[in-house]
């Protein structure tokens, strides 16, 4: 089921960032991503809309959107990864939203197939303000037929 986050949500939302993001960015140090935990959890969770993926186990996996057009985050608790998790949340959000972007790194290699074979296309390439790491812009529309 994949429903609204609630204020409840926030401690497994977070437990499932910090562990997908650290092994998603290996080309990144720890460091960096604990050092922007709070700002996650108390900037970026908040100006988001963001929905959870719950089963019976609990939640295991979230997406972010920011502005109701950009991606701000997509993580799946890493011991369900590859179970379609990732993809219902897209397809989720897409189907609520239309058209959406999201920035990925170009070294998180993984992800930039999972976001192409997910009918994302590549629109743009620049810097990581923060981090100075190649990033590309993704963009992906509702196919009206």
């Amino acid at each position: 089921m994949i429903r609204k986050l609630n204020e409840a949500d926030i401690d497994k939302v977070m437990d499932i960032w910090m562990k997908s993001t650290i092994k998603a960015h290996d080309f990144i140090s720890k460091e960096y991503w604990q050092n922007n935990y709070n700002t996650v959890k108390e900037v970026y969770i908040p100006m988001s809309e963001t929905f959870v993926y719950k089963d019976v186990q609990g939640i295991k996996g979230f997406i972010s959107v920011i502005n109701n057009e950009f991606i701000g985050a997509l993580f799946v608790d890493i011991d369900f990864q590859g179970n379609g998790i990732g993809k219902q949340l897209i397809d989720y959000a897409v189907s609520k939203y239309g058209k959406l972007q999201l920035a990925v790194y170009k070294e998180n290699k993984k992800s930039v197939e999972f976001y192409i074979n997910r009918g994302f296309k590549i629109i743009e390439e620049q810097i990581n303000d923060d981090s100075k790491n190649v990033e590309y812009i993704m963009e992906k529309s509702l196919s009206r037929i």
